[in-house]
C-alpha cells in the first residue's frame, strides 16, 4: 500500500534536522553555482530578474526576429511563442542537460531533489526526494509549472517571485511575507500517477485525507480556489467500487469543505449542492444541516431552512451557532404584530372616533336644556365641536382604553 501513496511531504516540505555529509556537498555546489550568477546580499535576486540568458515560464516573450522559425520547443522545454519582456515572474536556467527522456505528462507522478534559497541566501528549503503530481496543488507554483518542462536527469534554476512562492503571506518562520525564491531542482523521476491505477480502499484513505489537508492548508492562507481544487481532488482520490464507513466519513468532510471554499467563492448555488451531496451519503452530519439551512434561509426557501435547522439543533442543542440562525429565521417568518385597526398610519389625518364626533355640542346642549334657555345659547354649533373646549367638571374616573 505504500508504494501506491504519494510520498509528498506536508508543508512545508523541507526536511528538518541537520543534513548529512552528502547534502552538505549538495549544498556547497548549490551556492557555488548560486554565487556564479550572483551574490547574495543586499541587491537580492533583482539582478536576476533582469538578467539575460533565462526562460521566462509565465507572461509573454518578445516576438522572435523576422525571419525566424515559428514556434518550436527550447532547450528548457518552453515554447518559443510571442511575449512582453516585462514579465519575468517565473523563470528558469538549464544548469544541466537532462538525459532525453520524455518529460512528465498531464497527470504523472514525479519526484525530484530540491535546494531552495532566500534573497539573502538563506535555505529554506532542502527535500532529496519530493514527490508530487504537477497540478494537484501539493507545491508551490514554482514547482508546479517548472518541472513539467523538465527532461529525467536535468538539473535547472527556478527564480520565482512571490506569487509563485509562498505568497504574500510566506511561510512560517522561515519564508518572509512577499518574499522571491530560487530553487534547484533536479527532476529524479516520472512515472504514472495514482489516479491512474486501482488503490485499494487503505491507500485511497491515506490519499484522499493528504489532499484536504493540503486543501486545508490553502483555506487557511485565504487561497480558496486552490483548496477547492485540492479538495475535489481528495474526493476523486475517495471514489472507488467499494464504500467503506471510513472512506464515506472522508467524503462527507471534503464535501463540506467544498461548501465552506464556495461559499468564500460566494457560489452559493454549488456550496448548496455541495451540501446536499453531504447529506445524501450522511443525512444526520449537524454541520451540514447547518450550512444548508442557511443556504436555504439566503434563497428564501425559509420552511425548508426552518426544517434543517431544527433537526441540527436535535443533534446539537448546545450550539449557540444554530440557536441565533434559528432565532434569527423564526423571528423572520413571524408576522409583524397586529396594530389597533383605529391607530392611524403615519402622516396621515386621524379620522374622528365615531364616539367623539359631536360630543361636547351634544353635552353642551343637554346641560342648556337642564339649566334654562340662557345656557342652550352657551352651546358652540356642531361643526365647531372639535375645536371647542367643554366647561369645567369634576374629574371622573379614568376611562378605560379604547373607549370615547
Amino acid at each position: 500500500v505504500a508504494a501506491l501513496v504519494p510520498r509528498s511531504l506536508p508543508v512545508p516540505h523541507s526536511l528538518p534536522g541537520c543534513p548529512g555529509r552528502r547534502s552538505r556537498a549538495e549544498e556547497r555546489l548549490f551556492y557555488r553555482r548560486l554565487e556564479a550568477l550572483a551574490s547574495p546580499g543586499p541587491g537580492g535576486f533583482e539582478p536576476l530578474f533582469a538578467a539575460d540568458g533565462w526562460s521566462d515560464l509565465t507572461g509573454e516573450r518578445p516576438r522572435a526576429a523576422p525571419g525566424r522559425a515559428g514556434p518550436r520547443a527550447s532547450r528548457d522545454g518552453s515554447q518559443r511563442r510571442p511575449r512582453p519582456a516585462e514579465d519575468r515572474l517565473l523563470r528558469k536556467r538549464v544548469v544541466r542537460d537532462g538525459q532525453g527522456g520524455p518529460r512528465p505528462r498531464p497527470g504523472q507522478e514525479v519526484s525530484v531533489k530540491v535546494l531552495g534559497a532566500l534573497e539573502d541566501g538563506g535555505l529554506v528549503e532542502r527535500d532529496p526526494r519530493l514527490t508530487f503530481v504537477p497540478g494537484h496543488g501539493d507545491v508551490v507554483q514554482a514547482l508546479e509549472l517548472g518541472v513539467p518542462t523538465m527532461q529525467p536527469g536535468e538539473v535547472s534554476f527556478f527564480l520565482a517571485a512571490f506569487p509563485y512562492g509562498y505568497g504574500r503571506p510566506g511561510r512560517e518562520p522561515d519564508v518572509p511575507p512577499e518574499a522571491p525564491l530560487l530553487f534547484e531542482v533536479t527532476l529524479l523521476e516520472v512515472r504514472d500517477g495514482p489516479d491512474s491505477q486501482p488503490l485499494p480502499p487503505a491507500a485511497r484513505l491515506c490519499l484522499g485525507s493528504q489532499r484536504r489537508e493540503r486543501g486545508n492548508f490553502h483555506f487557511a492562507r485565504g487561497d480558496f480556489a486552490a483548496a477547492l481544487h485540492s479538495y475535489r481532488l481528495a474526493l476523486r482520490a475517495l471514489d472507488g467500487p467499494t464504500e467503506e464507513e471510513e472512506l464515506r466519513e472522508q467524503r462527507v468532510k471534503c464535501l463540506n469543505n467544498c461548501a465552506a471554499a464556495e461559499l468564500k467563492l460566494e457560489r452559493t448555488g454549488e456550496a448548496l449542492a455541495a451540501c446536499e451531496a453531504a447529506l445524501r451519503i450522511s443525512p444526520d452530519n449537524g454541520r451540514a444541516l447547518l450550512r444548508r439551512g442557511q443556504l436555504l434561509a439566503q434563497h428564501g426557501r425559509d420552511a425548508e431552512a426552518e426544517l434543517d435547522l431544527r433537526r441540527a439543533l436535535q443533534l446539537d442543542p448546545a450550539s449557540k451557532v444554530i440557536h441565533a440562525e434559528l432565532s434569527r429565521l423564526v423571528k423572520r417568518r413571524s408576522p409583524p404584530a397586529c396594530a389597533d385597526p383605529q391607530e392611524p398610519r403615519q402622516g396621515s389625518t386621524p379620522p374622528p372616533s365615531p364616539g367623539c364626533v359631536g360630543a361636547p355640542a351634544e353635552q353642551a346642549a343637554q346641560r342648556g336644556a337642564v339649566g334654562g334657555r340662557s345656557r342652550s345659547r352657551l352651546a358652540p354649533p356642531a361643526r365647531m365641536a372639535l375645536t371647542a373646549v367643554p366647561p369645567r367638571r369634576a374629574p371622573a374616573p379614568p376611562a378605560a382604553e379604547g373607549e370615547a
